[in-house]
């Protein structure tokens, strides 16, 4: 066992390894050169800076590059926790209903459907219900604040209000990942050829359900903790975007709109570093409830 953890630390390493060659290369545009050798020497430069945590400085306002991705990442983070949490309440459910439900296996392509919807026409269609439905006009003009500063301007319900918006678009689209997950583990776990085997000995469905199918759906939800992080990255991006929400994720695109490459290449490491932890913690946790799965 020690040599798969071994072998998946290496993995780890790897992959930040791999995160800091992609956040130099785009960090080289910073500086353009012609010929590949100067081009070479620019990105080994850059490279050698982001081993030791220096991205450069900001060409638009000439911060340190990784001082300015750290000071936007509280707003990023505490949107992608709250959208985490949503994702969990309602794709766990969801998944479960659709793998259970032969009747509501039906409804699996317009889930699909729903899921391929781009992360934007979800947040316009939020927007769309705040204003025309619920009211909240409000929402455009404070929805750049922090939940703590909402809360002190405009107490519980601007705080509410403004901030529930891009946590539902986030969760949205974290909840399709992860039902998708969901429904796919559990697909393998209840077809899977040793149920027959169990039944003959005399278990019950119920019992080799929660004894094995159970454990399994679990894990293997656990080890797409990668990809599901990935998918609240993506619709932090666009939420923060399309709510004017200022933040880590919407400070990448900012920079990759004004050439910033130094800023945009700090907040990309950033942002790798969030989806191989969540990776990392998700293979550990899996190995602990169903340790056969984990280390395959």
């Amino acid at each position: 066992m020690w040599r798969d953890w071994l072998l998946r630390a290496a993995q780890v390493i790897g992959s930040l390894l791999g995160a800091l060659v992609l956040a130099s290369l785009l960090a080289t545009l910073s500086q353009p050169t012609h010929g590949f050798w100067p081009l070479l020497s620019v990105f080994c430069a850059k490279f050698m800076a982001a081993l030791e945590g220096d991205f450069g400085r900001s060409a638009v306002t000439g911060a340190r590059s990784m001082a300015a991705a750290v000071a936007a990442f509280p707003a990023t983070l505490q949107l992608l926790t709250v959208g985490a949490v949503i994702a969990l309440v309602i794709g766990i459910p969801l998944g479960i209903v659709l793998s259970a439900s032969r009747a509501l296996r039906a409804a699996a392509p317009l889930i699909e459907i729903i899921a391929a919807m781009p992360v934007f026409v979800a947040a316009l269609a939020l927007i769309w219900i705040a204003v025309r439905v619920l009211h909240w006009s409000d929402a455009s003009q404070t929805s750049a604040l922090s939940w703590t500063a909402l809360v002190r301007s405009g107490g519980w319900n601007a705080a509410w209000q403004t901030f529930a918006l891009p946590a539902l678009t986030v969760g949205a689209a974290g909840a399709a990942s992860v039902q998708l997950s969901l429904r796919r583990a559990a697909v393998r776990a209840w077809s899977a050829p040793y149920r027959n085997g169990l039944r003959m000995m005399g278990l019950g469905t119920l019992d080799i359900d929660l004894r094995y199918a159970v454990p399994e759906v679990i894990a293997a939800l656990l080890r797409d903790a990668g990809e599901i992080a990935l998918a609240l990255i993506s619709a932090t991006a666009v939420a923060e975007w399309v709510f004017h929400r200022d933040g880590a994720a919407v400070l990448f695109l900012k920079s990759a709109a004004f050439g910033d490459w130094n800023v945009a290449a700090a907040v990309l490491f950033l942002f790798a570093i969030i989806k191989l932890v969540a990776e990392f913690l998700g293979l550990a946790a899996s190995w602990l409830v169903a340790p056969d799965e984990g280390a395959a």
